[in-house]
């Protein structure tokens, strides 16, 4: 037995994203979205999609560049933070003690303490209803070593400790229970 409701947003749990924008200090700003994703592997192109009346929406449209930096555990409470607060009213980075750096292919800041930092150049801006998704071609990705498995040089998603929004809370990842094509893989004898 299954119960229908209305037409809505509940596709969770979602990623906990800090996105920075800005072309130079003196505009650097961050906000947490979860409306991001992956959209296309080859070429590497994600989305975020952002509300016209965001402070750091102007600042995308304008430079047409922005970052996504996956967030973990130790970043909990600047994550949510950072959803609550305008960079309007104050200086996030300097609020929540975390360290903007230029990007490598962007002007738009990295957080240096974030994981993962995904740097992107928008292609397209589509206007849907409450929000406009920005399109972006991935540019370049910055790991932090710390979470670099050093046999395998692979980003040890488990070491990273990120972290994931559901319908208004902020959780831990779990433990893994397989690795992609572990359905199908055949059993050695």
């Amino acid at each position: 037995m299954k119960t229908s409701w209305k037409p809505g947003t509940v596709i969770y749990p979602l990623p906990a994203i800090l996105v920075s924008c800005g072309a130079d200090e003196t505009e650097y700003n961050m906000m947490t979205a979860s409306w991001v994703g992956t959209i296309c592997s080859d070429p590497p192109m994600c989305y975020v999609s952002l509300r016209p009346e965001r402070h750091s929406y102007e600042i995308i449209k304008r430079t047409g560049e922005f970052v996504l930096n996956l967030t973990n555990e130790e970043m909990a409470f600047a994550t949510d933070w950072c959803g609550v607060r305008s960079g309007k009213d104050c200086n996030k980075f300097v609020e929540m003690k975390l360290t903007p750096r230029r990007g490598e292919k962007v002007a738009a800041p990295i957080i240096v303490e974030s994981p993962l930092s995904i740097e992107c150049q928008v292609t397209d801006i589509q206007s849907l209803g409450s929000h406009d998704m920005f399109i972006a071609k991935v540019v370049n990705v910055q790991a932090d070593n710390r979470y670099i498995n050093e046999k395998t040089g692979a980003f040890d998603l488990q070491k990273a400790k990120l972290i994931a929004y559901s319908h208004g809370h902020y959780y831990k990842l779990g433990e893994v229970i397989g690795k992609f094509g572990w359905s199908v893989r055949k059993k050695k004898r």
